[in-house]
């Protein structure tokens, strides 16, 4: 008898476990989606840094209010993302230095997708040029706004400085970098031609290290983004 119960409830604990196991039928994400952000001002590659620009994927095929998939672009203005399910979806860069995309692109993604997107950025920084004395290192520049109507305030200056081709916001040596910031805190259109060229020296390098540099403006905007310079490679001589 207790051979005979036994067996019913391990039947029972059977049926049970299979009537509560679901079958997933869905496909895994097959799809993937590059392509590069470009400075419209320049024409190249815009111009990021760590955890700055993302491009906002929302699969508007699965729902009407779907759940917001971000890409972080790269510091070189490119991004990617193999790892997506296929479908069709709205598209907008968002959290950089640059005028808002308020006319997303719609398109089916898929294996193999790409598309660039171009950039309005806020500010765009010429003229980047460096000059070694000794460990000292003087940075100078000029800023340019492709348009000055309504932008943000300049807030500040700064040059970013590391060991490593990560540099920029978030990834720089203090003392060579925030520590150095020089206040702007005016409008665009109350700035002079010589508010618009900065100089800021970088003292005491180490010697016989190799640098990674470059200079930044920060606007306030939603974000308190920067536009950024190119990196350069310094190298300071024993």
């Amino acid at each position: 008898m207790k051979k005979l119960t036994s067996r019913i409830l391990l039947g029972v604990s059977l049926l049970t476990s299979a009537a509560c196991t679901k079958i997933d039928n869905y496909d895994g994400p097959n799809a993937s989606f590059e392509g590069r952000l470009i400075d419209a001002a320049t024409g190249e590659n815009f111009q990021t840094s760590t955890g700055s620009v993302t491009v906002r994927l929302e699969q508007i095929s699965w729902s009407e209010t779907p759940v917001p998939q971000d890409i972080p672009s790269k510091m070189d203005g490119t991004f990617k993302d193999t790892k997506l399910f296929s479908g069709h979806y709205r598209i907008t860069p968002i959290g950089g230095a640059f005028w808002p995309v308020y006319e997303p692109v719609e398109m089916d993604i898929s294996k193999g997708s790409s598309h660039n997107f171009e950039l309005t950025p806020y500010l765009v920084i010429t003229n980047f040029t460096q000059e070694l004395n000794g460990n000292n290192l003087t940075l100078r520049f000029s800023i340019d706004a492709p348009i000055g109507a309504g932008l943000p305030t300049i807030i500040e200056a700064q040059p970013y400085v590391n060991t490593t081709k990560l540099v920029g916001p978030g990834a720089s040596i203090f003392n060579y970098s925030d520590a150095l910031k020089v206040p702007v805190n005016k409008e665009w259109i109350n700035m002079t031609d010589e508010d618009k060229t900065i100089e800021i020296t970088v003292p005491d390098l180490v010697p016989g290290r190799k640098f990674f540099v470059r200079v930044g403006v920060r606007l306030n905007d939603s974000y308190k983004s920067s536009n950024l310079s190119q990196i350069v490679e310094i190298d300071v001589p024993q």
